[in-house]
């Protein structure tokens, strides 16, 4: 079984240098940091964890191909494969439309657009130039190729509905799927089988992770109280199709997310419902332990913990690599 953490890019250069040590340490076996704007730079990130790790490798979870040319993304993949000597990995996606907009960056086709970059990527990257490949989209010339020569990279396409899953499943290296709730997966992996099936690959040749959201700490109340501050920030952004699974809305969480950026965090955190806390897993190392045995059993091979983790992100890794990750490993599901 693969591990991986996820990270926000909100935690500083301290605290992630300490936390990577820290998974490295403990056995994961990857270390994702997302790159939500207005927030810390994850390429700028990466680079300074490309040189303070020796094993684990590194992925930014995720760029888009609309706040970030292809041609640049492709630069910060080669770029990142040197520095950490071959073990980057590019994460890919649509991005978030509410997000995009607050820098008033259109979101037109995310499918198609994302399709166009992935292709674009891999061609740059494989050291080809976008002019002479199919499905790149318009606009390359031929003077557009990196100089610095190829630097092969595998391409993660994140995603939360079926379509993106599906293109993830036809074209990606690996997949990211967001599972809200985490009893998700079996729908998710269908649709990444269904775009393997329909590209006439493998479904062995794809990393796909159950990306799940945690809030893990000895005090299980809490684990829930992080895990609310963080649904109440991004709730909104989350997909109709996912939600409607759960009986929940976004227009449910704009309300939440409205008093959270009126500054009052508390007042959001109160609104956030226990349905709403489902969507993540919020306890102690048992609860963590019993919903990821269900994701197990569902065929899960690679399983990915994401933010918040906890109160403490440090102890609540700590918690995860020394308590669970041993559990689930040797698949072993007794209660503490």
């Amino acid at each position: 079984m693969r591990t991986s953490l996820r990270l926000n890019n909100d935690v500083s250069v301290d605290r992630l240098l300490e936390i990577a040590a820290l998974a490295e340490s403990v056995g994961f076996d990857q270390l994702w940091v997302s790159h939500d704007l207005f927030l810390r730079s994850a390429p700028v990130l990466m680079g300074v964890l490309a040189r303070a790790t020796n094993r684990i490798q590194l992925g930014i979870g995720v760029l888009n191909p609309y706040s970030l040319h292809p041609a640049e993304i492709a630069m910060v993949a080669a770029t990142m494969q040197e520095a950490s000597r071959g073990r980057f990995l590019l994460g890919l996606a649509q991005g978030a439309e509410e997000f995009l907009g607050w820098a008033g960056i259109d979101h037109p086709s995310p499918l198609a657009r994302t399709r166009e970059a992935v292709h674009a990527i891999r061609t740059l990257l494989q050291g080809g130039r976008p002019a002479d490949a199919t499905g790149v989209g318009a606009g390359w010339r031929a003077e557009a190729y990196l100089r610095t020569g190829a630097a092969p990279t595998p391409i993660y396409l994140g995603g939360m509905g079926p379509r993106m899953l599906e293109l993830a499943g036809e074209l990606g290296d690996g997949a990211l799927p967001l599972l809200f709730p985490p009893e998700h997966f079996s729908a998710a992996a269908a649709s990444v089988a269904a775009g393997v099936k329909r590209a006439g690959r493998e479904l062995a040749s794809i990393d796909l992770a159950a990306c799940i959201w945690c809030s893990i700490d000895a005090d299980a109340q809490r684990a829930r109280q992080a895990l609310a501050v963080k649904l109440a920030y991004y709730g909104a952004s989350f997909s109709p199709v996912l939600l409607r699974r759960v009986g929940l809305t976004p227009d449910d969480f704009r309300p939440i997310q409205a008093a959270m950026s009126a500054g009052h965090v508390e007042r959001a955190m109160a609104m956030v419902t226990p349905a709403m806390l489902r969507l993540g897993i919020a306890g102690d190392v048992d609860e963590l332990v019993a919903r990821c045995w269900d994701l197990m059993e569902a065929g899960a091979t690679h399983l990915s913990f994401g933010p918040p983790l906890g109160p403490d992100v440090v102890e609540s890794v700590r918690l995860i690599g020394t308590q669970a990750l041993p559990r689930l490993k040797t698949r072993r599901l007794e209660v503490t």
